[in-house]
């Protein structure tokens, strides 16, 4: 099957220190794929020259069979590629309608007073009633995003890269800050808005093994830069000098459930764990 991201052959020197050496993954149509390692083992690197932030030393960075090396996170999600970062990217003075509003009218090029009524344009306001039910807070658009549960504040993050309309989203520890009782939560809701949003492809960067085995369809594993593993998650748990290397020789952390948009059909997500305490 044709790759929607791929690298080649990737390298990535600094001087005589190579972040990456000779890295060749790739991200076909309907997967969610994990990448995992250690500290230091290239993920940031890699990451941030698949979404055009850094070009590669040498070797190739293709989205869709075209070279996107450097090309930049705002073309690049023009393009269809979209990034949510680890760290919460949230205006707290906007709304919850306001900051999805925000980004709709990035990928339509228009221009938008954020403090303007949403009615005035009404394109706009469905776009945003239609985002927020699908990340479940369409009884919190009116909200401040400072008011809302850490949880709640991840999915408007994430909400607003899905508002681009990207064909393929990577996301950097979808749930990093939120207490384990939120982070399943907020995955289920995730895959079910890729599915409903036509995502075609999640690229998830994250240290959580037990959300890794439950919900990705492959596992690749870097080390000093290189890959050590690019395995489905029986297979990568199984390997004991793999799990060795990444998680220290903890094996199988969560039951597996195949993976995928797929996986999470049927499910709901309990939006009233989201919610901050009264």
């Amino acid at each position: 099957m044709t790759a929607l991201l791929e690298t080649r052959s990737v390298s990535m020197h600094y001087g005589a220190f190579r972040a990456l050496s000779d890295v060749s993954i790739a991200l076909t149509e309907g997967e969610v794929v994990s990448i995992v390692g250690p500290n230091g083992a290239g993920k940031t690197t890699l990451v941030n020259v698949l979404t055009g932030l850094l070009v590669p030393t040498s070797g190739q960075v293709l989205f869709r069979g075209s070279d996107i090396a450097g090309v930049g996170p705002v073309l690049l999600a023009e393009r269809g590629l979209a990034r949510a970062f680890q760290l919460i990217q949230v205006f707290p003075q906007l709304t919850v309608a306001e900051t999805i509003a925000a980004a709709i009218v990035s990928k339509q090029r228009k221009r938008w007073n954020v403090f303007s009524s949403l009615e005035a344009d009404r394109e706009v306001a469905r776009r945003v009633e239609e985002v927020a039910r699908i990340f479940g807070l369409e009884d919190r658009v009116d909200v401040a995003a400072t008011a809302l549960s850490q949880g709640e504040k991840k999915l408007l993050d994430v909400a607003s890269a899905f508002a681009l309309e990207p064909e393929v989203i990577l996301l950097d520890e979808p749930t990093s800050g939120v207490s384990s009782a939120e982070k399943h939560v907020i995955m289920k809701t995730m895959l079910q808005a890729a599915e409903k949003a036509g995502v075609k492809g999640l690229l998830l960067v994250e240290h959580d093994m037990d959300l890794v085995a439950t919900y990705s369809d492959r596992i690749i594993a870097l080390a000093e830069g290189k890959v050590l593993a690019n395995l489905p998650p029986k297979q990568f748990f199984s390997a004991a000098e793999v799990v060795e290397t990444i998680i220290g020789g903890r094996r199988g952390p969560a039951p597996f459930s195949g993976g995928g948009f797929q996986s999470t059909k049927g499910l709901e997500p309990a939006e009233q764990d989201l919610r901050p305490p009264n």
